[in-house]
């Protein structure tokens, strides 16, 4: 049994202290004092303590690609998570060969739960079934017609699939896994749906929006587009908040109007929390420097954004407060997923991260472990 003392505690959307959290692998209690003995004390020293964060969207991180397809390259990715405060994530592929995404998906079917950092929820499709004209750094050529034989194989890994409702199959697509895989979350994404073609995706059982104004038809007055209609509907949408995918206004307009349904993610690819340099993703070159990578075209190619980076770009560019930021990576994308995750509430698994006022990781727990401390 552990014990965090001496913390300013996001707990049920407030920020409390002279509370003790108790845990196992779990939440044992929020409490004001400790009766047990034999219990490891973990001195927070006046910093803040939330539920792990959680990132929906990533390709990779460390040196590494979901889409490398080895046990050396999740690890590697679950590891360097950890000090972003990131304590569980869904792998994300890309739109590449069916040979290559089958090899990826079985490598995470065989060695998800291999990984010693940041666990593995499952799998983010992101493609193949998405719209040629809006592919991004996906490589076109890889598109396909939507179709349950491609994935069948998968369907307890896969958790979510980013795709063009508007392309051909995609209604009986999304009608069958909503009726019959309705744990898996449906994305409108690499998309060019209009409104009216994005709201009647909805009704299909389409959920959330991926990567907002990203790789989707711009927001215009006239023809307000795929973001019009997530302003207008009761579904999820996350964001890049790393100030190169979305300019800080856009940020602000987002949180006024999404609040409770934004999530943050970070799409990372294998170039996150590394050096700026030269990085493959999906087969394609990538050039990063500073905050930005993007293809030899100057197509921006996922991000080296962390989620601790995120929630600070928030808190600065938008009214949203700590607790609401921390939300957008923590309750909500846990109540996406259907997860006892995400809040530090009793049974529920014991993530935690420690962090500082600025957001910098100080401690990263993973199922009641210590896994990242900072130096």
């Amino acid at each position: 049994m552990k014990a965090i003392v001496n913390a300013k505690i996001l707990y049920e959307d407030n920020i409390i202290e002279g509370k003790t959290v108790l845990f196992d692998k779990k939440i044992v209690n929020i409490t004001d004092k400790i009766d047990e003995d034999d219990i490891e004390i973990i001195n927070a020293n006046g910093a803040y303590v939330s539920a792990g964060f959680i990132d929906l969207h990533i390709h990779g991180s460390g040196g590494a690609d979901v889409m490398d397809a080895t046990p050396e390259a999740l690890e590697n990715i679950s590891s360097a998570l950890l000090q972003t405060g990131t304590t569980s994530f869904l792998a994300t592929t890309m739109t590449m060969s069916q040979e290559r995404i089958d090899k990826a998906l079985q490598n995470i079917q065989l060695h998800s739960q291999d990984v010693t950092g940041a666990e593995i929820l499952g799998v983010h499709l992101e493609g193949p079934f998405i719209n040629t004209s809006k592919h991004g750094a996906q490589d076109k050529v890889y598109i396909q017609t939507p179709d349950i034989a491609l994935i069948k194989e998968y369907m307890n890994e896969v958790k979510m699939i980013t795709l063009a409702p508007e392309i051909k199959g995609a209604e009986s697509f999304v009608k069958y896994l909503s009726a019959q895989y309705p744990h898996i979350i449906l994305s409108i994404g690499h998309s060019d749906a209009s409104y009216e073609k994005s709201k009647e995706s909805f009704s299909w059982g389409i959920s959330h929006a991926t990567h907002l104004f990203n790789a989707m038809n711009p927001y215009h007055h006239r023809n307000p587009g795929i973001v019009g209609a997530v302003f207008d509907a009761d579904v999820t949408c996350d964001i890049i908040a790393d100030l190169v995918h979305t300019h800080p206004s856009i940020l602000k307009l987002v949180y006024q109007i999404k609040r409770e349904k934004l999530i943050l993610i970070t799409d990372a690819m294998r170039a996150g929390c590394m050096k700026s340099g030269t990085y493959d993703l999906g087969g394609r070159s990538v050039l990063v420097e500073g905050d930005k990578a993007t293809l030899e075209d100057g197509t921006l190619a996922g991000s080296v954004l962390k989620l601790n980076e995120a929630l600070k770009n928030m808190t600065m560019a938008t009214s949203m407060t700590q607790v609401e930021a921390v939300n957008a990576v923590t309750k909500i994308p846990a109540q996406k997923l259907g997860l006892k995750k995400g809040e530090l509430k009793i049974g529920y698994d014991a993530d935690i991260v420690i962090f500082d006022e600025n957001f910098s990781i100080i401690s990263t727990i993973v199922a009641g472990e210590v896994k990242y401390k900072r130096d």
